[in-house]
């Protein structure tokens, strides 16, 4: 491993915008590939969060770059979430193939806002961008990040804005605004009379992108022109895909890759762990996947980029190019494809208590004659609370049987298990579902009762109901797990 030096340096984009960059150079005489990550965070961060630090990839031969996109960390400019990304990207990429003591080969990789940077920059084909590992994206904005089947993703929408608004306002100077988005983003501020949209964004934010997403319910041209699925037709290069069972972004991850696997020439991975979105390892929620789930990302990431900026040989990558944790098992499961070996359904039964009683409410194998309504009341004064999952801050399975007491949830447990059950894939739940007003969110959890009693959640779903079409569909978050049976 070599000995690395850092220091920064600066380039100036087509439009005259300065940009910063820490690099990151083995100490050697050698020409090395270049290694590049985008981002809004502040480039000593480094995703660090979730990566190795850029020293220890340098040490493997690569000159690392982290940079700061426009208008943010010491870069000039204003930032404006994902406008100029295409654009600096490419000069960006162009202005490092130049790079003395570089082979002119560069490849991405980094996971959010980092991962996003990495399909918009290849959307404009640089000849010497040889592969990106994108982890953790949107391949479609609107139905991959901002809404969930409809329904808006507060939490995680409004977290990520107050969080970006403070650091504007920090960089900006304005110290009394950034105090109270930094507080805000401790505590979100959900008691205004509109809950989605907080006097706080209007007031201290006005330049946000979360006024856009509030305004742009719908998928719409706002939402075409920024989303990666709309910029990368021509695009083809080896992507390294990584997404997490608890990631609220798992479905950019899978729809990208799906999208480059059916089209590609170039090798297509997917890795995908029980995480969320930060971090990745072995302990989420209050399950811990055992040692087995802690990231190898990093050395996966070493050996990817060696075979494709430095020409090495690597078997281990494309012989099993797909990387799944089964949750309970505990076990990667590698293949070459990843397919539904088979289809089960199950039928909810009812004699109109499931709200109230743990044993009216059944999961069964075939279609009840004598089903009766359940219905519930959703009382604003005491909403249900979230719990884990993936659209969740923190993130992951709990423990929700107290939870579920309550009546205003509606539980169909099945039958004891009498032999292991795998589920790989995305579930869909199916129903019947009417209410008195013009629109409403639903959210449908799958959860593994255990023998104690305790329910762990593993895949749940949202969507937005605007009509009175039925039955209502809602696809849940993917998942992979094994629950075993119970033993009598």
């Amino acid at each position: 491993m070599y000995q690395v030096k850092q220091e920064t340096l600066s380039f100036t984009t087509r439009d005259g915008v300065r940009l910063d960059a820490d690099v990151y150079r083995p100490q050697s005489n050698e020409s090395f590939p270049i290694l590049l990550m985008r981002q809004p965070y502040g480039k000593k961060i480094a995703s660090t969060v979730v990566y190795a630090h850029p020293i220890w990839y340098a040490s493997h031969g690569y000159i690392v770059v982290i940079q700061d996109v426009r208008g943010r960390g010491t870069s000039q400019g204003e930032f404006n979430l994902f406008a100029k990304e295409i654009d600096d990207g490419f000069d960006t990429i162009n202005w490092l193939s130049h790079l003395p003591g570089s082979t002119g080969n560069v490849g991405m990789y980094g996971f959010s806002y980092q991962g996003m940077t990495q399909l918009f920059a290849a959307a404009t084909q640089p000849e010497v961008l040889k592969t990106i590992c994108p982890a953790m994206v949107a391949y479609d904005l609107y139905h991959d990040w901002g809404y969930e089947n409809g329904a808006f993703c507060l939490q995680t929408n409004l977290g990520w804005a107050i969080q970006l608004a403070a650091e504007t306002a920090r960089l900006k100077g304005d110290i009394n605004a950034f105090h109270k988005l930094y507080k805000a983003s401790r505590n979100l501020p959900l008691s205004d009379p509109i809950i989605a949209y907080p006097d706080l964004m209007k007031e201290l934010a006005s330049d946000s992108f979360y006024h856009d997403w509030i305004n742009h319910p719908y998928f719409d041209d706002y939402w075409s022109q920024l989303s990666p699925k709309t910029l990368i037709d021509k695009l083809d290069l080896p992507m390294l895909h990584i997404g997490g069972w608890f990631d609220p972004y798992l479905r950019g991850t899978i729809n990208l890759y799906n999208a480059m696997k059916t089209k590609s020439i170039y090798p297509q991975n997917l890795i995908i762990g029980p995480w969320g979105h930060l971090p990745w390892g072995s302990k989420i929620g209050s399950k811990n996947y055992t040692k087995a789930a802690i990231s190898f990302v990093d050395q996966y990431q070493i050996d990817w980029f060696d075979h494709f900026l430095k020409g090495k040989e690597i078997d281990h990558l494309f012989s099993q190019p797909i990387s799944l944790f089964e949750m309970e098992s505990n076990q990667w499961k590698y293949s070459k494809k990843w397919e539904t070996i088979q289809e089960k359904s199950y039928y909810i039964f009812s004699q109109g208590l499931a709200n109230v009683k743990d044993d009216d409410g059944q999961l069964v194998d075939n279609i009840p004659d004598d089903n009766v309504n359940d219905i519930i009341v959703h009382d604003p004064w005491r909403p249900v609370p979230s719990l884990g999952g993936h659209a969740s801050i923190p993130s992951g399975s709990f423990d929700r049987s107290q939870l579920d007491e309550r009546f205003d949830i509606i539980t169909y447990p099945s039958d004891k298990l009498t032999e292991d059950l795998s589920i790989s894939g995305t579930p869909f739940v199916r129903i019947y579902c009417t209410a008195d007003t013009e629109s409403f969110d639903i959210c449908a959890i799958l959860s593994e009762v255990k023998p104690d009693g305790k329910v762990y959640n593993f895949s749940q779903g949202y969507i937005r109901i605007n009509s009175d079409k039925l039955p209502i569909t809602i696809a849940l978050q993917p998942t992979c797990i094994k629950i075993k049976k119970i033993a009598v």
